[in-house]
């Protein structure tokens, strides 16, 4: 508790959020409890509501609530595809986090790190569950920040060996094999044929921006038996026919995603098998066999923001970071 609470708030930058965060493998155990705490059902989560200014944008408030980590708050964050034109981020946003005694808001965060490092950990974690755990390969399609978090959270739970970069923009598929190479110390090539990221993988990322008409270019038969994909994108980057391969299809939040799909989005996929709160509480079975396709949507949960943002903000006020504003 903060000896200003009713009187001021923690602004947090994006520079001060990235100086006090907690490392991947604390935000993959941290997503992986409260997966586990909205399997058993202790948590809040109304589904996303948002407007929409441009096409394929989106701006969503995303409140959420989880007792056992004593984390409340909300996130307004935007999501802007022609964004890169303008040499902005996709991702943009702030977070509130609120005292969940008394609902006084205690910080005032940057939320761009945060969505994209619990995005990255939130496949982890179904990875762990659907995937073989000795998968080696990954395929990356979509070379920008997801593309990035992604596979530094699949590197902390999977004995990686090779990734292929795929983008649509060969030059930033060239830039990633680059930096990914040096920064994890794993080999990085990037690939010029989508499907060549694709079949030689054990695990799949598509991380392309979000859109209501799926431009579907994974065909069936290129997602590897006993692979798993997941979804960043939700399913922007697959045909239905390639979706319906899989043996298991998952996702985060079923609510959720039927309010995408009432509103256009997922208009032919799979079965839904289970939540990711059902696959670690273990409600549903995970991979069942080496030989089955899985694949998890997941579609970005508030929970998954609020599970983290309390660690930021415990290391800021150890750290003496930010900058205090009156209330």
């Amino acid at each position: 508790m903060t000896p200003h609470l009713g009187q001021k708030l923690l602004y947090l930058s994006q520079s001060d959020v990235a100086a006090c965060g907690p490392t991947m493998r604390e935000i993959i155990a941290a997503l992986e409890n409260m997966f586990r705490e909205k399997g058993e059902g202790r948590v809040e989560m109304p589904p996303k509501i948002g407007v929409h200014t441009m096409p394929d944008a989106f701006i969503h408030a995303m409140p959420a609530s989880i007792p056992a980590q004593k984390a409340v708050g909300v996130k307004w964050v935007g999501g802007y595809p022609a964004n890169s034109q303008r040499g902005l981020p996709y991702i943009t946003g702030l977070l509130i986090l609120n005292d969940p005694e008394t609902g006084v808001p205690l910080s005032l965060m940057d939320c761009t790190w945060i969505t994209a490092q619990r995005t990255g950990a939130a496949t982890a974690v179904a990875a762990k569950y659907l995937a073989r755990p000795e998968s080696a390969t990954v395929g990356i399609l979509g070379c920008g920040v997801q593309g990035r978090s992604n596979l530094l959270a699949l590197k902390t739970v999977f004995p990686l060996k090779k990734v292929f970069a795929y983008d649509t923009h060969a030059d930033r598929a060239a830039l990633y094999a680059q930096e990914m190479s040096k920064q994890l110390g794993i080999e990085t090539v990037s690939v010029a044929d989508p499907q060549e990221a694709v079949v030689q993988s054990d695990i799949v990322i598509t991380a392309g921006p979000i859109l209501r008409r799926p431009h579907a270019t994974i065909q069936r038969g290129w997602l590897a038996k006993g692979a798993f994909a997941s979804l960043v994108d939700f399913d922007s980057y697959w045909r239905p026919a390639a979706l319906h391969e899989a043996d298991k299809f998952t996702t985060d939040d079923v609510p959720q995603l039927q309010h995408y799909r009432d509103i256009g989005y997922f208009q032919d996929i799979p079965p839904i098998h289970a939540d990711l709160g059902e696959l670690v509480t273990a409600r549903k079975p995970g991979r069942q066999s080496p030989e089955e396709r899985t694949i998890a949507c997941n579609l970005g949960l508030a929970l998954d923001d609020i599970a983290v943002a309390p660690l930021i903000y415990a290391r800021a006020l150890e750290r003496r970071i930010g900058t205090w504003l009156p209330l």
